[in-house]
């Protein structure tokens, strides 16, 4: 087993530090070794280069870990040794996690043998997109358009269509355009044409809008052009620093805004049900699969070329 972590020292920084071995677990502790872990593409790069009040040093970041349960003390429930597992903590990339469930359930669950495993390391970013899809209420039949088709919009696209709503989505990059269309999404923009509006304008207005870009014209041109339905809701997934919106959007039109950052339990139990019955995809979105051992040059193009990479997994396995 490995006994190292992926550590941020200082901003624009990225070094292996060293966990030391696990040692001895209590009762009620669960050790899981990693096998795969998923970069969290915004958040490690606004942790890495100190955007959005990201300002601690040394920090470790991520919360997407597959992994095999090694050994569980006498009085955990539920899991055993030799199952694999998704471990969603914010925990950082590590080749060992300890598990407590003396406070109740851990962000954790199974994986089936017939599941991709390497490929659930990315159960993550899947399930925030999943959660805002929930959060904001999506409907059959209802009309969504999601803004951004990076990892996190890309999925909650996906989520949209799961829960069979109408969806268009637009972003400014052909290949991510491409592969929403791979993915089964209904229309599909380029947010550089001049006549984008006047596309949104026709296929709308939307019952639902899903920001997953963080443009931060996005409020005041979905009011302008009158993109979103009376008592329509805006999921703002994309982190933003700071938000300006028309006032008469609320009074007006009755709008809601619902915020959503992370998942529960419950979103990846679905998220698993979806992806088994291929109604949601993940290997279609992998542009990078590499051994953990080429971290840092995975971080330096993270860093500096954050737009070549979409989603990245690292293996773990000597």
């Amino acid at each position: 087993m490995r006994t190292i972590g992926i550590e941020y020292p200082a901003p624009n920084r990225m070094h292996f530090c060293e966990l030391g071995d696990p040692g001895e677990l209590s009762p009620s502790q669960i050790l899981i070794r990693t096998e795969f872990s998923g970069i969290t593409n915004g958040t490690e790069r606004h942790a890495m280069v100190g955007e959005f009040n990201w300002k601690h040093f040394p920090g470790r970041h991520g919360y997407q870990h597959v992994g095999i349960i090694e050994a569980t003390g006498n009085e955990v429930e539920g899991f055993n040794t030799g199952e694999r597992v998704f471990y969603g903590a914010y925990v950082g990339h590590r080749a060992w996690h300890i598990v407590d469930t003396e406070n109740g359930p851990p962000l954790l669950i199974t994986l089936p043998d017939d599941m991709d495993h390497p490929y659930c390391a990315l159960f993550g970013v899947a399930g925030v997109g999943l959660r805002c899809v929930r959060r904001v209420r999506v409907r059959p039949a209802q009309k969504v358009w999601v803004v951004g088709q990076g990892l996190i919009g890309g999925f909650a696209a996906q989520a949209a269509r799961a829960y069979g709503a109408h969806v268009t989505v637009t972003d400014i990059d052909e290949n991510r355009l491409s592969l929403a269309r791979s993915c089964g999404t209904h229309r599909v923009l380029d947010a550089c044409d001049e006549r984008v509006f006047e596309q949104l304008k026709e296929g709308g207005p939307y019952n639902i809008v899903i920001d997953g870009s963080g443009y931060k014209d996005l409020f005041f041109d979905i009011q302008e052009h009158a993109l979103l339905a009376r008592r329509g809701v805006i999921g703002a997934l994309a982190v933003r620093g700071e938000t300006t919106f028309d006032w008469s959007m609320l009074h007006q039109r009755e709008l809601s805004v619902e915020v959503s950052c992370h998942f529960a339990v419950e979103d990846l139990t679905i998220l698993r049900h979806f992806v088994r019955e291929h109604i949601i995809h993940i290997k279609p979105v992998v542009s990078h699969r590499v051994s953990i051992d080429e971290a840092p040059d995975i971080y330096t193009i993270l860093r500096d070329r954050p737009a070549e990479l979409l989603g990245v997994i690292f293996d773990w396995h000597d």
